[in-house]
């Protein structure tokens, strides 16, 4: 299991989030009902949309990601809006980071997707996700 693992941190260690992630995010407005989250996700085939304008005093933007929809689903999404089940603050990288600290904020805090945000860290530039992680693994 050792030998695994130290394979496994040298290959997430070499790869770049900005190697392994998908450029490019799909945003909504904080009001946009779950519903129409949830056609956006299925018709371009991605698995969070990030949602801008949350509020004006607190988080600039959040993620909502398809097991956010799940748990929302069960309490009746359909009266919803994405600002109100939104993950802030978003976990974030950069492209520059490795997927290896990827790898670490996900299992630190539980999530699936990672907001790539520009050097300044101030606009999302792309998404990282457990299967980009996976797919690194597998290439190797």
């Amino acid at each position: 299991m050792g030998d695994i693992t130290m394979r496994a941190d040298a290959v997430l260690d070499s790869v770049a989030v900005g190697d392994a992630m998908h450029a490019g995010v799909l945003t909504c407005a904080g009001d946009a009902p779950l519903l129409q989250v949830a056609a956006t996700m299925a018709e371009n085939g991605i698995h969070s949309v990030i949602v801008s304008d949350l509020n004006a005093a607190g988080p600039k933007w959040g993620v909502v990601s398809d097991l956010d929809l799940v748990s929302a689903a069960v309490g009746g999404a359909g009266a919803r809006t994405a600002r109100e089940v939104a993950a802030t603050p978003v976990v974030r990288v950069t492209s520059g980071d490795s997927l290896q600290h990827a790898a670490q904020l996900m299992a630190e805090y539980q999530t699936s997707h990672l907001v790539v945000v520009d050097t300044a860290g101030d606009e999302p530039v792309g998404i990282v996700s457990t299967l980009d992680v996976a797919q690194a693994l597998a290439r190797e």
